[in-house]
């Protein structure tokens, strides 16, 4: 048990909630910084200036400026995790279904953020990130496929692990061409879906068959 008492705890929790505003300052000017200039234009000194820190700071709270994409990458994982996981079982449904709210979900984070996920999905390709980072969301396509192919809805030959990488990289592919094209001209969700019905119908005969 602690020898503390609440006068002695209290400036503890206030340093902590102290230090998360800093951060958080930090890597909001940093994206704002993002969007005006680019990732790779921006500086930790301008960063610093704009949250209106020392330099020093900055370093106490990330050690690099790649670790920036790092941070707004682990906000994105947890918000699709978060998202699946409070998804019930009654509504995932078949996996037609499902797939539908997942790239639905996808879809609407990357709208919401709007100029931030195309700035910093920028910044996430040139930092080599797509080849080094563990594909979360290929996880979640897998257990969704999985699933499905126990109850019979796809064929068993089909392998999950494969199926789940195989529509991660579609999806990735429509998120680099809508971050290319200008706010409102390309519709995300339309297309997520369409290649989810693609990838679930195939190519030429409507049927996956065997090899």
């Amino acid at each position: 048990m602690s020898n503390l008492g609440p006068d002695e705890a209290e400036p503890l929790g206030r340093r902590e909630r102290n230090k998360r505003r800093v951060r958080e300052r930090l890597y909001s000017s940093a994206i704002e910084l993002f969007i005006q200039k680019g990732y790779e234009q921006t500086s930790v000194d301008e960063i610093a200036e704009a949250a209106d820190v020392a330099r020093g700071t900055f370093f106490n709270h990330f050690q690099r400026k790649e670790d920036l994409i790092t941070a707004w990458e682990e906000r994105r994982r947890q918000h699709l995790t978060e998202n699946w996981k409070n998804l019930s079982m009654a509504q995932r449904g078949d996996v037609r279904t499902t797939l539908g709210r997942l790239m639905d979900d996808l879809a609407a984070m990357n709208e919401a953020e709007g100029e931030i996920a195309r700035a910093m999905l920028a910044a996430w390709v040139r930092a080599g990130r797509p080849l080094d980072e563990e594909p979360y969301s290929a996880g979640i396509f897998t257990e969704v496929v999985e699933a499905a192919r126990q109850r019979g809805e796809i064929p068993s030959h089909i392998d999950s692990v494969q199926a789940g990488l195989l529509i991660r990289d579609a999806y990735l592919g429509a998120l680099y061409r809508w971050s290319r094209v200008p706010a409102g001209t390309s519709g995300l969700r339309a297309e997520l879906n369409a290649i989810t019905r693609i990838i679930l119908e195939g190519i030429g005969s409507g049927e996956l068959a065997k090899p």
